[in-house]
C-alpha cells in the first residue's frame, strides 16, 4: 500500500512539473531595423535593396516582382510578441513601392 501511494505521489509530481519546462524564444524571418527600412527608396535597384535588407526569407515564384520580409518573435507558449511584414515591389529592376506593417496571421 505504501509503495502504491509513493508511486502515485511521484506520478502526480512528475505530471505537475511537466508544464514548467523552459521554452526558448523563437525568432523567425528577417529582423529589419527601422533605419534600414527608411533608407529604401523608390528607384533603388534590387542589389541596393539586398545590400540594405538582405535576401528575403520567402521567395515567391508567382510574384518575382515582390520581395516579402517577414519576422516574428515568440517567447514561451504565448502568442508572438513582435511581428513585422514589409513588402518591396519592383518594376523591372527598380523599386516601385514599399509596403510597411502589413497584418500577419493573429495565431502566430
Amino acid at each position: 500500500m505504501r509503495k502504491t501511494n509513493s508511486l502515485f505521489l511521484a506520478a502526480i509530481a512528475t505530471f505537475s512539473l511537466a508544464g514548467c519546462v523552459y521554452q526558448a524564444p523563437i525568432a523567425q524571418g528577417n529582423f529589419l531595423k527601422q533605419d534600414d527600412i527608411d533608407q529604401v527608396e523608390v528607384g533603388m535597384t534590387r542589389s541596393q535593396v539586398r545590400f540594405l535588407l538582405g535576401t528575403p526569407m520567402i521567395s515567391d515564384p508567382f510574384h518575382s516582382d515582390q520581395w516579402d520580409y517577414v519576422y516574428y518573435l515568440k517567447t514561451g507558449r504565448r502568442d508572438a510578441i513582435f511581428k513585422r511584414w514589409v513588402s518591396i515591389r519592383f518594376d523591372g529592376e527598380r523599386v516601385s513601392d514599399v509596403v510597411l506593417d502589413q497584418e500577419l496571421n493573429p495565431d502566430l
